[in-house]
């Protein structure tokens, strides 16, 4: 139809070995880092091919279990459109598969990574 808004990335709730956590659409865990404080992406350069952004092209979808309140969106240093959930950017890890979740309360590029609950905090450290 023409002039709608482009349908933007979906973000999921699923079971995992954490409880319910966020995942993409295709199943792609996703984490945030907790040295950012705003919704302001710090992970940049070496940390984002390491934990690539979910970026997004038109408004995030929520879908089972995500809270549509909670999405929302941040402008990143290159343009890109970064989906933010609770306030918090929102990556994944470059080197799992889909529905893999390996990198749950990790210290890398000077932080730790958590997987994202469906009320917008990280889950317990595990």
């Amino acid at each position: 139809m023409p002039g709608s808004p482009e349908q933007g990335t979906r973000i999921v709730a699923s079971n995992s070995e954490f409880g319910q956590m966020l995942f993409d659409s295709t199943r792609q865990a996703i984490y945030l880092f907790d040295v950012e404080t705003t919704s302001r992406p710090e992970c940049y350069d070496a940390c984002a091919e390491a934990w690539p952004p979910v970026l997004t092209t038109g408004d995030p979808v929520a879908g089972p279990g995500v809270e549509d309140g909670l999405l929302a969106t941040t402008e990143r240093r290159d343009g890109t459109v970064q989906v933010t959930y609770g306030g918090n950017p929102l990556y994944y890890y470059a080197h799992e598969g889909k529905g893999e979740v390996k990198c749950h309360d990790v210290f890398l590029n000077g932080g730790n990574w958590y997987v994202v609950r469906p009320g917008g905090d990280p889950a317990p450290p595990g």
